[in-house]
C-alpha cells in the first residue's frame, strides 16, 4: 500500500529583492526567443530541472520529520493517561465514591498495560528486536523507561489511596477497620464468617518435594505464607500458597447491628489473613504477605495455520491464564527473602517488583459505591434523551444523528427490533465487536433469523478479553439460524454497521446504522459515541459493498462516500489532509478537527506537521495515545492536542477537514494509528445533513476545546497541563447533559 501522489512541490523562487532575481527573469526572456527544436530541449530539460527539484522537495519533507525528537512513545504516553485518571481521584470537585472509582480505573488499566503492552515489550526485547516506532526506542530503552514511571504511579496510587481516600471516607463514616480495632462482636462474627463461608473454599498448598509451587491463574490473590514447625507427616517446609478463588467477595459488609449503624467493611485479604492460622493447625504462623502475578495475555494466532478460527481461539484462550510472568505485586511486609524467592520462581527481576502499600489489587474496590447507598457521594444521576422511535418512514425523509450517553441508544434498538416484525424487511446485516452478555441487539437479530429474515452477521471473536463471550454469542446466534462470519483472518473487524433491506413498492431499499461505538447497551451509557442512521443511497451501497466483501470474495471495493480501511482510508486522510495545506499555501482559510482515542501513525503524523507548517490549524483531541509532539518550533507550532478524562469515557472518532459550509465531517470507527488504518476493517461515514454536521462540530469538538475543568493541553515535552482559566468554569460534559438529556 503506497501513499496517494500528491501535488507537486512549486519550484521556490527568490524575492524580487534578491540578488538571484534578473538571472530568473532573463532566464524566462530568454526561454521566449528559442524557437523549434531548441524551444523543445529547453522544455525537456526545464521539465527535468522542476522534476528533480520536486524529488530533492519530496525526500527533504520526508526527512524533515523523521527526527525521532519528534515522537513521543506510544507506552509512555499510555501511562500519561492514566496519571490524568489518576489525577480525577484527587479532584475534591468530583464526588467522593466516584474519586475512588478512578483509582480503580487507573489500577484496571495498569493490569491491561501489562498484560499486553509490557508482555509484548518483553517479547521483543527477549528475541533481540531493534525499536521499529517513529521514537526509535529499542524495547529495552521502553521498558526500562516504562518501569520507572509505572513504579512511581503506583506509589502515588497508594498515595491517594492511603493520605487522601481513606481519610475521607472515614470522616463520611465509611471506614476499614483492622482486626486491632474489632470490638470482641466483630472478632466473633469476623471468625464464624471465615470458618462458614470462607473456610470450605480455601486450600492451603504447602511447598515441598511432593508438593512443587502451584500454577497461578494470572491476577488472582494469593498469599505466601512462612510457616514454624513440623505437621502430622513430619513434613518441615517452612512455606506455603494459599489461593483466593474469584468466587470469593473482596469486600465484606460488617453487619449494621455489630457496627452500630456504621458502614464498616472488612477485606477478604485481612479476613483471610487474620485466620489463616486455621489453615494450618499445629503449626505457627509467622507471617501472611499477600501477592499476586500479572501474565502474558495476549493471544498469539499463526493465520496461516488456522482452520478453524473459533477452534484455534478457545485453545488459546485455556491458556491466557497461565502466560508467562511480567510484573510481581506484593505486601510491603513481604521480607525480602520470600520476594526474591518469588521472583525467582516465576523468573522476574527487581524491575518486575511492585510492592503495594495496601490491597494488591486496588480494582477490587470498585465493589465499594455499590454497597453503599449514598447518593450524595456519586454523580447526579442523568436521564438519555431522544428515546422516542424512529420509523423507515422517518428515515426516508432525513438522516437522524444520536450522541451517546447524552441521547439514549434504545431508538437504534427499538428500530433493529422492528425490522424483526417487520413483513418488508427481507434481510439485517451487522457487526459485533463487543456486546455484553446480555444483548438486546443479539435477542433483535435472533428474533428475526426466527421470523424468516435472512440475517447475516459478522462477530469478531478476537476483541481484545472479550473473545470467550463473542464465541458463546457466536454458537447462540447460529443455533437460532443466523449465518455468522468471523470476519478476514489477520484483519479485525471494528467497524459498527448495521444493514436492513426492505421491499418497499416493489423494489428493495437500504436503511444503514453506523456508529462510533460497539452494539452494547450497557457501554452506551457511559462511554460518549456518536451514531448515524441514513437512508442514502450512496451511503447504504458502500455498507453493502463492505458486507458482501466480508462474508464473500473478491477485490477491493470501490467507495462512493465513505472511507474504509485498511484500504483506501488512510489515503484519503492524507489527501485531505494535503488539500487543507495546498489552501493555506494560497492565503486560505485551512482548518484540521479531529478526535480519537489514539494518534501514532507516523505517515498521518508527517502530514500533520507538513500541514502545520504551511499554515494549516489544526486542534485534536485525542484521549489516550499521542505520539505527535504539538508546539515544536518550525513543525507543528499550529498544532494543539487536548485531552479530556472526564464523568464519561470520551470514545467518539470524528474527523473535520475545512472551515464553514464546504468543511467534511466525517464520525468512524478508526483511530489514526497502524493498526487501525492497516490491519483492521473500519470506516468513516460522511456527514451530509447540514444540521448534523453543524451538531457533531459543536458537540464533539467546539464544546470541548473550551472545557477548562476536564481539559489537558498536551506539551511539547510530552506532559500534560491541566487546562484551568479564571473565566467560567466550563465542561464539556456537564454542558451536555443539560442539552441532550432529559
Amino acid at each position: 500500500m503506497t501513499d496517494s501522489p500528491g501535488k507537486k512541490p512549486h519550484k521556490k523562487l527568490p524575492h524580487p529583492d534578491s540578488a538571484n532575481a534578473p538571472l530568473y527573469a532573463q532566464q524566462g526572456a530568454d526561454k521566449k526567443k528559442l524557437t523549434g527544436s531548441a524551444k523543445k530541449a529547453a522544455g525537456h530539460a526545464d521539465k527535468q530541472h522542476d522534476k528533480n527539484n520536486a524529488k530533492k522537495t519530496a525526500k527533504k519533507d520526508t526527512l524533515e520529520f523523521d527526527d525521532k525528537s519528534l515522537y513521543i512513545n506510544r507506552e509512555l504516553s499510555v501511562l500519561e493517561f492514566n496519571k490524568r485518571v489518576l489525577a480525577l481521584a484527587r479532584d475534591e470537585k468530583i464526588p467522593l465514591l466516584e474519586r475512588l472509582f478512578y483509582l480503580c480505573i487507573c489500577s484496571s488499566n495498569l493490569d491491561e498495560f501489562f498484560e499486553v503492552r509490557v508482555a509484548g515489550l518483553q517479547k521483543q526485547a527477549q528475541s533481540g528486536a531493534h525499536g521499529t516506532g517513529p521514537d526509535c526506542l529499542t524495547p529495552n530503552e521502553q521498558l526500562t523507561q516504562v518501569s520507572r514511571k509505572a513504579h512511581r504511579l503506583v506509589r502515588q496510587q497508594y498515595k491517594v489511596l492511603n493520605q487522601e481516600l481513606l481519610p475521607a471516607l472515614a470522616a463520611e463514616d465509611i471506614t476499614f477497620p483492622v482486626p486491632e480495632q474489632w470490638n470482641k462482636s466483630v472478632e466473633d462474627w469476623a471468625c464464624n464468617f471465615f470458618d462458614a463461608e470462607l473456610l470450605p473454599v480455601l486450600s492451603p498448598l504447602g511447598l515441598d518435594l511432593a508438593h512443587p509451587f502451584p500454577q497461578l491463574t494470572n491476577k488472582s490473590l494469593n498469599f505466601i505464607v512462612s510457616l514454624k514447625g513440623k505437621d502430622a507427616f513430619g513434613r518441615d517446609s517452612g512455606m506455603a500458597v494459599v489461593r483466593a478463588p474469584r468466587s470469593l467477595p473482596r469486600i465484606i459488609p460488617v453487619p449494621q447491628a455489630l457496627s452500630g449503624g456504621h458502614n464498616q467493611f472488612v477485606l477478604l485479604s485481612t479476613m483471610i489473613e487474620h485466620n489463616m492460622q486455621k489453615l494450618f493447625p499445629g503449626l505457627q504462623t509467622k507471617g501472611v504477605y499477600q501477592f499476586r502475578v500479572t501474565r502474558n495475555s495476549d493471544l498469539y494466532l499463526a493465520d496461516e495455520d488456522v482452520a478453524d478460527l473459533r477452534l484455534a481461539l478457545q485453545d488459546e484462550l485455556n491458556a491466557r491464564d497461565y502466560g508467562q510472568a511480567v510484573r510481581l505485586e506484593v505486601d510491603k511486609r513481604c521480607p525480602e527473602g520470600l520476594i526474591d524467592f518469588l521472583l525467582q520462581h516465576f523468573e522476574l527481576n527487581k524491575d518486575d517488583l511492585y510492592v503495594c502499600d495496601g490491597p494488591v489489587n486496588l480494582n477490587r474496590l470498585q465493589q465499594l459505591p455499590n454497597l453503599i447507598d449514598r447518593t450524595d457521594l456519586k454523580f447526579a444521576p442523568h436521564k438519555p434523551g431522544n428515546t422516542e422511535r424512529i420509523s423507515f418512514t422517518g428515515l426516508r425523509q432525513q438522516d437522524v444523528l444520536l450522541h451517546y450517553p447524552y441521547q439514549s441508544s434504545q431508538p437504534v434498538v427499538t428500530l433493529l427490533q422492528a425490522a424483526a416484525r417487520d413483513k418488508k424487511v427481507v434481510a439485517i446485516k451487522q457487526t459485533l465487536y463487543r456486546t455484553g452478555s446480555d444483548s438486546a441487539y443479539a435477542d433483535a437479530l435472533i428474533e428475526a433469523a426466527q421470523n424468516g429474515k435472512d440475517v447475516t452477521v459478522i462477530i469478531e471473536l478476537r476483541a481484545r478479553f472479550d473473545e470467550q463471550a463473542n464465541i458463546a454469542l457466536a454458537t447462540r446466534l447460529q443455533r437460532a439460524g443466523v449465518q455468522v462470519v468471523y470476519g478476514v483472518v489477520g484483519y479485525k473487524t471494528h467497524a459498527k454497521m448495521i444493514l436492513i433491506v426492505r421491499r418497499e413498492k416493489g423494489k428493495l431499499s437500504r436503511y444503514a446504522h453506523v456508529a462510533t461505538g460497539n452494539y452494547h447497551t450497557g457501554t452506551s451509557r457511559v462511554y460518549t459515541d456518536i451514531s448515524l442512521l441514513t437512508h442514502n443511497k450512496a451511503i447504504t451501497s458502500d455498507i453493502q459493498k463492505i458486507f458482501n466483501q466480508l462474508t464473500g470474495l473478491g477485490k477491493m471495493a470501490s467507495m462512493k462516500k465513505m472511507l474504509h480501511a485498511p484500504f483506501t482510508m488512510r489515503v484519503n486522510l492524507i489527501q485531505m489532509i494535503e488539500q487543507q495545506e495546498a489552501l493555506a499555501k494560497r492565503g486560505e482559510p485551512a482548518v484540521i478537527k479531529a478526535r480519537m482515542n489514539a494518534l501514532n501513525d507516523p505517515t498521518v503524523i508527517k502530514a500533520l506537521y507538513k500541514a502545520s507548517c504551511a499554515g494549516v490549524k489544526i486542534k485534536l483531541l485525542i484521549r489516550g495515545i499521542c505520539a505527535l509532539r504539538p508546539g515544536v518550533k518550525g513543525v507543528s507550532e499550529n498544532i494543539k492536542v487536548y485531552a479530556v478524562v472526564g464523568r464519561f469515557l470520551e470514545h467518539s472518532r470524528v474527523y473535520v477537514f475545512g472551515a464553514g459550509r464546504d468543511r467534511q465531517v466525517f464520525i468512524s470507527s478508526a483511530d489514526w494509528m497502524p493498526r487501525n488504518l492497516y490491519h483492521r476493517v473500519e470506516v468513516a461515514v460522511p456527514v451530509l445533513d447540514m444540521s448534523l454536521k453543524n451538531r457533531v462540530v459543536r458537540e464533539t469538538l467546539d464544546y470541548y476545546f473550551k472545557d477548562n475543568q476536564f481539559a489537558w493541553l498536551l506539551q511539547s515535552s510530552g506532559r500534560y497541563k491541566r487546562r484551568k482559566t479564571a473565566r467560567k468554569a466550563v465542561s464539556a460534559q456537564a454542558a451536555l447533559i443539560n442539552e441532550l438529556s432529559e
